[in-house]
């Protein structure tokens, strides 16, 4: 026994002292808000609340599920050619520094959607490598099929509330299996619930799946810009990990990875990848590796280790443990990440939202404002609304997130962020709720109308005009407005119509040809993002006179063009000289 606590003590030792040296050249090398002490913990001001985004248990992406704390070696990787590191790399490139190949390309590729999607967040595929390190060991070695998904699931212990968070059944065990409990899902150790909102398809093939490793990395991306968090600055990056498992041992270990793995770092085949020994909580209720672990206790054979007991020699050392009075410092533990409200919230109330009415593609003018009151209708500060999006629709939070958490102000309210709307058009519901409570959610009513256009006009004035079986020299072109703004992705029909009081397709006169070159006479279009419309060619059939194409778009814009159809020109032949000298012979 004592041989194997001595095994853990030393290994404790190197652990801290690989987290410092990473943390401090982390913090070295970015924004000066956070310095390291000397046992590589972070220390800043804020560091509470940023650790806790106002959302409590249920907006950490794991739940605070255990994970790996092993930590890098202490000589640095030897860096790939193509990806050169100011540091001079102490050692050889070492298994620990190899990423299988499918797990390294997704988090490249989360890297490279992030940049577009998100360019001020700066995540690097880095940090998604540290926490795909931590938090599965890069999906256990690689373990991975080419599609990039998990060849058997990565789960979690059960969230019970027995050594760990207390997260009943919110998936009915579709992505963990357990209809009881949650559990973290996945190379990422994603909890169902958040994986609802968080979720991503990172491999286009139509599913959000968390046992993918392209669709976790994206997802844990995103997850970690969602609150414009700038990873190129070191409180952006310490907020987004912390909020991604709320420890300060979860943030130096993944720090470490981060920084070891920017020194360097090489591909290696799916499934030769080294899967780490140590977690969080020792393995206890982790059912896929709990088994394998309690093997361990046979290193007690290195009790030769014990004979270094003899370091116990000295004593005098011991006046040191005279310092317990700086076990007063536990006392920091008492910021508390959200300060708890002082009274007992009894119900949610609107703080005076006005309609939620939002044109497709537009951000919704009116935000959503909610106020906390106990019972008796006094305003509770300090309290956590979640608001979240509810319906078929794809209208999010600006930002991109359909879930969105915010701390009540002084009077009792909070203010959702805006609300981007989609293409989708129709209703759907905001949801505010009270984190941690059991109280009935207020729902907000809002609707997506669809793009709308109330002028159209001709781009050119040119006639248009064309003989009887051939082809209009000009096409059509319009510009739709809406309020004097350009009218973009506007719904739009063009109709050759028999009279302006007979608006029934015609049967004759001008036409649109269908790919098949058949003549067609109505088209459904869509407007440019420039608000404008550029019809197809128009041809003439064998009836000369003058017909008319209309054009009307949702939101009731209408424009009536005259085309005009002339017969064909007629000579009349010129009599030939041997003609003309015979009538005057005649004559």
């Amino acid at each position: 026994m004592s041989a194997h606590f001595g095994t853990r003590l030393r290994k404790g030792a190197v652990n801290t002292t690989v987290a410092a040296l990473a943390v401090a050249a982390l913090a070295a090398s970015q924004a000066p808000d956070v310095t390291a002490d000397g046992h590589g913990r972070q220390t800043a001001a804020d560091t509470p609340s940023s650790a806790d985004d106002g959302s409590g248990i249920g907006d950490s992406a794991t739940g605070n599920s255990p994970y790996y704390t092993d930590l890098p070696p202490l000589n640095s990787p030897n860096p790939a050619p193509s990806e050169s590191s100011s540091t001079t790399p102490a050692a050889t490139g070492t298994t620990e520094a190899g990423i299988p190949a499918t797990v390294l390309d997704a988090y490249k590729k989360a890297e490279a959607e992030l940049a577009q999607s998100k360019p001020g967040c700066n995540l690097p595929w880095q940090l998604l490598a540290a926490i795909g390190k931590v938090e599965s060991g890069q999906a256990r070695g690689g373990n991975v099929t080419a599609d990039g998904t998990t060849i058997s699931p990565i789960l979690g212990p059960v969230l019970n509330g027995v050594g760990f968070a207390n997260i009943s059944d919110t998936d009915n065990g579709a992505y963990d299996g357990d209809s009881t409990y949650d559990r973290a899902v996945g190379p990422m150790q994603f909890i169902p619930s958040t994986w609802a909102w968080a979720g991503r398809d990172g491999n286009a093939d139509g599913k959000k799946d968390p046992n993918n490793i392209y669709d976790a990395a994206l997802a844990a991306g995103h997850y970690l810009c969602r609150y414009d968090w700038d990873m190129s600055a070191t409180s952006g990056m310490r907020s987004a990990i912390l909020s991604y498992n709320n420890s300060t041992d979860y943030l130096n270990t993944v720090l470490s990875w981060l920084e070891y793995y920017r020194k360097g770092t090489h591909e290696i085949p799916n499934g030769t990848g080294t899967v780490p020994d140590n977690r969080s909580d020792d393995g206890t209720g982790y059912t896929p590796t709990s088994p394998s672990t309690p093997s361990t206790p046979s290193t007690p054979s290195t009790p030769d280790t014990p004979s270094k007991p003899s370091t116990p020699g000295k004593p005098n050392t011991p006046s040191t443990p005279g310092k317990p009075n700086t076990p007063s410092t536990p006392s920091t533990p008492t910021p508390t990440p959200t300060p708890t409200p002082t009274e007992t919230v009894g119900h949610l109330e609107d703080a005076g939202t006005a309609d939620l009415t939002a044109t497709a593609g537009d951000v919704f003018t009116e935000r959503i404002s909610t106020r906390a009151e106990t019972a008796a209708g006094k305003a509770v500060a300090k309290v956590r609304i979640r608001f979240t999006v509810v319906g078929d629709t794809d209208t999010t939070f600006t930002g991109g997130e359909s879930v969105a958490t915010i701390v009540t102000d002084a009077k009792g309210v909070a203010l959702a962020p805006a609300l981007q709307a989609g293409e989708k058009t129709g209703g759907f519901t905001v949801r505010a709720t009270v984190l941690g409570r059991t109280l009935s959610a207020l729902d907000y009513k809002a609707t997506v109308t669809a793009r709308a256009a109330d002028t159209l006009a001709r781009t050119s004035s040119t006639a248009l005009t064309c003989t009887v079986g051939g082809k209009f020299a000009d096409r059509v072109e319009v510009k739709a407005t809406y309020k004097g703004a350009v009218a973009d992705k506007v719904a739009a029909t063009a109709t050759l119509i028999k009279s302006a009081d007979e608006t029934t397709t015609n049967d004759k006169g001008p036409y649109f040809k269908d790919a098949a070159g058949n003549p067609v006479r109505t088209l459904d279009l869509q407007t440019d993002a420039n608000g404008l419309l550029t019809l197809p060619e128009l041809y003439a059939d064998d009836t000369a006179g003058t017909y008319l194409l209309r054009i009307t778009t949702t939101g009731g814009a209408t424009l009536t063009v005259e085309l005009t159809v002339t017969a064909a020109e007629t000579s009349t032949p010129t009599p030939t000289p041997s003609e003309s000298e015979s009538t005057t012979t005649a004559s």
